[in-house]
């Protein structure tokens, strides 16, 4: 675990570099991401090399990449190796060095192939040794988790740097905490089908493991995105996080990758409010929107209807939605009705404005519970009104402190 400083000294070292070199934001977070994940991997081949030397002494058999594999462990190449890179001869091409090593990575992990940042080259020689020493002082005597947490902390201030762009694929950890702590996913098959970075995976692991439970035991990760760069975020994400996945590249509307319908125990999302120009012929007969289509050229309903089908006889789902959602008319009026009448909405919460890197608007966290029949809120929805509960992080953005997240999430047990 950290104490949070050393995501803070680390960033700050990177984003100097990033301010003193020709890089954007969008240009430069990818690949860093790239560089923690690389240390990361690096961090645990090297514990499990160290281990296998150990039994080699004893048993005299050799060891192989499938033998690093068969203990979760991505399988690196010399050339690939944190140490190699760290060690290049003065004027060797640094850019080249790392865009080759992860080719070598994607090639020995044929899960990771075409996933990994190869825009090295962009960078001069300097920031990425730089670089290269700063990720190097990451205490190796912690636990694995520390990447993670960097990874995490790292993917955040990008999507604050970047705004619009950043939101389309981090949601802020607050809201996610808050989502995780409401529906309470102890064991299951878990869905986010506009998973971004995979932000709901991570929370919901780290959920299990506050619970001394196994995340790798406990649960299994399933996602998909419509961008190629947010699904391979996603993948180095949960890798860092030492999490197995199924995620996918597609486009949730027309594609059911998944085969959600009735299959999952919990979903969890942040999906784009108010989509515009789905194609509503091609989506008719689909059996997730059973209960209808939406009358206007708004996708809100067709979100939250693909959130209520994949549930399981007892499954929960927590998601963030436009406000709009929660009085729309037409044909989503009837939607809602049949959803209520089902029994399926359990908590409505209310959240304040400045939340978001996407918009500034309020917004509302809906909660559903196929199970609900059977328990205290049976024909009740309960509301929250927690627009007035907030920390100020700075002028343009807040978030829930650790305090606030356990009172309304208390306040729903």
């Amino acid at each position: 675990m950290t104490d949070g400083k050393t995501e803070k000294r680390l960033w700050d070292v990177a984003n100097k570099l990033r301010a003193n070199s020709k890089l954007s934001s969008a240009e430069y977070s990818t690949p860093v991401l790239g560089l923690i994940f690389l240390r990361y991997a690096d961090f645990k081949f090297t514990n499990k090399q160290k281990e296998f030397e150990t039994r080699v002494k004893k048993t005299g058999r050799q060891i192989g990449k499938i033998d690093y594999q068969a203990e979760g462990v991505l399988y690196l190449p010399e050339k690939a190796r944190y140490s190699y890179l760290l060690n290049l001869p003065e004027g060797a091409d640094i850019g080249q060095a790392i865009n080759d090593a992860m080719d070598a990575i994607e090639e020995e992990n044929t899960d990771l192939k075409g996933v990994l940042s190869k825009g090295y080259t962009k960078f001069d020689n300097d920031t990425l040794i730089a670089l290269l020493k700063a990720f190097s002082k990451i205490d190796n005597s912690q636990e694995g988790d520390v990447f993670g947490k960097i990874y995490e902390y790292f993917l955040g201030k990008f999507a604050m740097a970047e705004g619009q762009k950043g939101g389309e694929f981090f949601t802020p950890i607050s809201i996610v905490k808050l989502i995780v702590e409401i529906i309470e996913p102890f064991h299951g098959e878990i869905l986010d089908p506009a998973c971004g970075s995979g932000g709901m995976f991570v929370q919901s692991a780290r959920f299990v493991e506050r619970h001394k439970k196994s995340p790798s035991s406990e649960i299994s990760i399933y996602g998909q995105d419509k961008l190629e760069k947010h699904v391979n975020l996603c993948k180095m994400n949960l890798a860092v996080q030492g999490l197995d996945r199924d995620i996918k590249e597609a486009n949730t509307f027309y594609e059911d990758i998944h085969k959600s319908v009735g299959k999952f125990d919990f979903v969890m999302a942040n999906p784009p409010f108010n989509v515009h120009g789905v194609d509503y012929e091609k989506v008719k007969g689909d059996p997730r929107w059973s209960l209808g289509l939406p009358s206007t050229d708004n996708a809100n309903y067709l979100w939250i209807q693909q959130f209520w089908s994949a549930l399981n006889d007892k499954g929960r789902a927590g998601f963030v939605m436009a406000n709009s959602a929660s009085d729309a008319r037409g044909n989503e009026a009837e939607i809602r009705k049949k959803l209520i009448e089902k029994n399926a909405i359990d908590i409505m919460v209310a959240v304040g404005s400045n939340f978001f890197y996407t918009v500034t608007l309020p917004c509302t966290l809906w909660f559903l519970d196929n199970d609900k029949v059977n328990t205290k809120r049976k024909d009740k929805v309960l509301f929250i009104d927690a627009r007035h509960i907030f920390k100020q992080i700075d002028r343009a953005h807040r978030d829930f402190t650790p305090g606030q997240i356990d009172k309304i999430a208390g306040s729903v047990r």
